[in-house]
């Protein structure tokens, strides 16, 4: 499979000349300095292509191009912005791009209580406790209707984990939920994010799908035309959060936006940290019964808290709840089969990493480290080989 690393761009603290030494051949990156209502110009793409390529790696997939708040509501303005995303597709085609990794997540991105969870072997890893989530949804929040969206015994919970906070531990709990992630596009003050919560409140998860399927009927047909490979992410965690509804987070979601509109543009990006969070989503299963569709691929393992299965955190890549050499056995046999039709080889980037050794001292994005992410690719590669060679 193809090995590529997410890089957030030339502001990013950790270099090409890196990436290259850390084994991947490919970038995973944006142009996250673009608005979302606005078109990627191709003098841009190519400026960043050519930056890439000076460094001996290759720009093989975009991460992402944002989809606009106004398409996932149904406003008005959608047409308009999604005629600016089709163009957007066209210029990356022109520039040799294929491949689009995107999200239809309302309002927030992937979404975590701590970005510094501490593991028994001092490593720093990404970490998603309900409680806390709770605590900062009813008591900091403020959420009108979030008292019924827990039992009494959840909101005592979070009441005696608030308690137990000084200032600046709730405006760090209120920063890391809000004020914006890697790839996130929007920053917010409580007192915006309640105005934006609003927004959605006549929005369930059939309004949302429908709203899904319009922009992938006016979308999919332009990526088609100029070879775009659209990838859709799923919702991270897989669930709906602050009454927000999420419709892309088990086999079920997958399935109907594959049938919704039938394209071998229209694929997905599997991730198995996000998939994985829902015991309910046999990954191996997924990974076999989509594999035609899979564009992008992100390797990762959470491990569900015993405490609360709500609850998790970022596992090394080959420990947790996912069962990654039968992941990659899947997505193996799926590459043979591609290339034995002509096909191309499938990117796989290693997905979030611990911050270990000197990674705590280098001002890196969360869940975003050098030496984390190197040790989980090193791992990744090394199970491909050995399935390869088993395989054989």
């Amino acid at each position: 499979m193809e090995h590529t690393w997410r890089w957030f761009g030339p502001k990013d603290a950790i270099s090409l000349a890196e990436i290259r030494q850390a084994g991947a051949t490919g970038i995973v990156t944006a142009l996250h300095d673009v608005p979302n209502d606005q078109v990627w110009p191709v003098a841009a793409i190519r400026e960043r292509k050519e930056l890439i390529e000076a460094a001996g790696l290759s720009w093989s997939v975009v991460e992402s191009v944002p989809v606009h708040e106004a398409i996932k509501k149904g406003l008005p303005e959608r047409d308009a912005l999604i005629d600016t995303y089709c163009q957007t597709l066209r210029n990356l085609a022109a520039c040799g791009i294929d491949t689009v990794c995107y999200n239809f997540m309302p309002v927030l991105d992937w979404t975590r209580t701590d970005l510094t969870y501490a593991l028994p072997d001092g490593a720093l890893a990404l970490r998603f406790d309900q409680v806390a989530f709770a605590a900062f949804d009813l008591y900091l929040l403020q959420r009108p209707s979030a008292e019924e969206a827990y039992s009494d015994e959840e909101r005592e919970q979070a009441a005696r984990y608030l308690e137990g906070l000084d200032e600046a531990g709730r405006n760090k709990l209120v920063n890391t939920l809000i004020a914006g992630l890697p790839g996130a596009e929007e920053h917010y003050t409580l007192k915006q994010f309640r105005t934006v919560l609003e927004a959605y409140t006549n929005i369930d998860a059939t309004k949302l799908r429908e709203n899904l399927g319009y922009f992938l009927k006016a979308v999919i047909p332009v990526a088609e035309e100029v070879g775009i490979r659209m990838a859709i992410h799923p919702d991270d965690p897989p669930r709906p959060l602050l009454g927000l509804p999420r419709v892309v987070s088990c086999a079920d979601d997958v399935e109907w936006i594959l049938q919704s509109v039938p394209s071998a543009a229209n694929g997905i990006t599997f991730c198995t940290g996000s998939y994985g969070v829902r015991k309910e989503n046999d990954l191996v299963a997924m990974a076999r019964r989509f594999a035609k569709h899979i564009h992008f691929v992100h390797l990762r393992a959470t491990q569900r808290e015993t405490t609360d299965e709500r609850s998790f955190h970022e596992a090394p890549h080959l420990a947790g709840d996912v069962d990654m050499v039968a992941v990659i056995h899947a997505l193996v046999d799926e590459e043979r089969r591609r290339q034995r039709e002509g096909g191309a080889r499938l990117p796989l980037r290693p997905d979030h990493g611990h911050h270990i050794l000197d990674d705590q001292q280098r001002n890196t994005a969360p869940g975003y480290p050098l030496y984390g992410r190197m040790r989980g690719l090193a791992e990744l590669r090394g199970v491909e080989l050995a399935v390869r060679q088993l395989t054989a």
